[in-house]
């Protein structure tokens, strides 16, 4: 067997479900950190955002994906931390082409706006794609300026 994919994983409440869902379907080849939540109880989607942009700032991971109902505020918080890359994906082409052209180190999911097999879909393409490099190195570069 291959060794496994080290990622993190967070979600607020409304994301629970599909983060569980998605830590077993990939069990096999995802060795997972979870972040939390760790219950279906209300909580503030920023604190999850937040642990998964200090997760890979400190370096604990190099890549992870966060949910939360519709993923843009998830979205945003993990954005705030500045080694982060993290791209809102709908469908797997975004997640493909997030990979290939912007490098990115997180997929964002909402729970509230994907289906459980297109977020299956959205995590394949993260998992299985390569940063094509190239002329879009001085791109991502640059969004450490931003």
């Amino acid at each position: 067997m291959a060794q496994k994919i080290h990622l993190a994983i967070s979600s607020d409440h409304a994301g629970f479900d599909l983060k569980e869902i998605l830590k077993v379907y990939f069990g096999e080849q995802v060795d997972w950190t979870d972040l939390g939540t760790t219950t279906k109880d209300s909580v503030n989607y920023a604190d999850f955002g937040r642990a998964m942009g200090q997760a890979i700032a400190k370096g604990e991971v190099t890549r992870g994906i966060v949910i939360c109902g519709s993923g843009i505020g998830i979205s945003i918080a993990a954005n705030r931390t500045r080694d982060v890359r993290c791209a809102l994906c709908t469908d797997a082409t975004m997640a493909r082409l997030a990979r290939q052209h912007n490098d990115i180190n997180v997929l964002a999911l909402g729970a509230r706006i994907v289906g459980v097999q297109v977020a299956i879909d959205c995590v394949e393409a993260f998992l299985n794609t390569e940063f094509e490099g190239g002329r879009h190195v001085e791109r991502v570069n640059s969004l450490k300026d931003c």
